[in-house]
């Protein structure tokens, strides 16, 4: 018997019909879409909308995203500089069990600054208040707010650095 619909063999034969691999070409079967698996992008709350790509780690334990003092600086440095809080996505590690890869999968930045040595990700390795190029992000390791804020020399080396970014 021939049978020229391979559909119809489903009705036809009540067996399971299985097929070697060099076989599945010429019958030209679509895989079952249920067996595919997807991999998750995680989730994450940040402020700002990143339109500039521009990234910027903090990590504040006791804080969904920065403490309200050290949020208004770095506003008002990132305004000096023509930037809005829409341009940038601050993201605080603190709130998030992730990876530097996870956290530049998600954000894709162009521009990546660390606010301080504990909100420095695994995986990257850049010296203090110099900008270096890592996987081409323009990233640039800085003191944190609680270290600028009581320190005069601190705010001025930061303010250099941002102004080269």
């Amino acid at each position: 018997m021939k049978v020229e619909d391979n559909n119809a063999l489903r009705f036809i034969l009540q067996d399971e019909i299985y097929l070697l691999d060099e076989d599945k070409s010429s019958f030209g079967s679509t895989p079952d879409p249920r067996l595919e698996t997807q991999t998750q992008q995680p989730e994450f709350n940040y402020l700002g909308s990143n339109k500039k790509s521009f990234l910027i780690l903090v990590n504040y334990d006791t804080h969904e995203f920065m403490q309200d003092d050290h949020l208004l600086a770095l506003e008002s440095v990132l305004g000096r500089l023509g930037h809005t809080r829409e341009d940038v996505a601050i993201f605080n590690l603190a709130k998030h069990n992730t990876d530097r890869d996870q956290v530049v999968a998600y954000f894709s930045p162009k521009t990546l600054v660390i606010l301080g040595r504990n909100a420095m990700p695994d995986g990257i390795d850049v010296k203090l208040n110099s900008i270096e190029q890592v996987n081409g992000i323009k990233t640039l390791l800085t003191f944190g707010f609680d270290e600028m804020m009581t320190n005069v020399e601190n705010k001025k080396a930061f303010w250099e650095q941002m102004k080269n970014l």
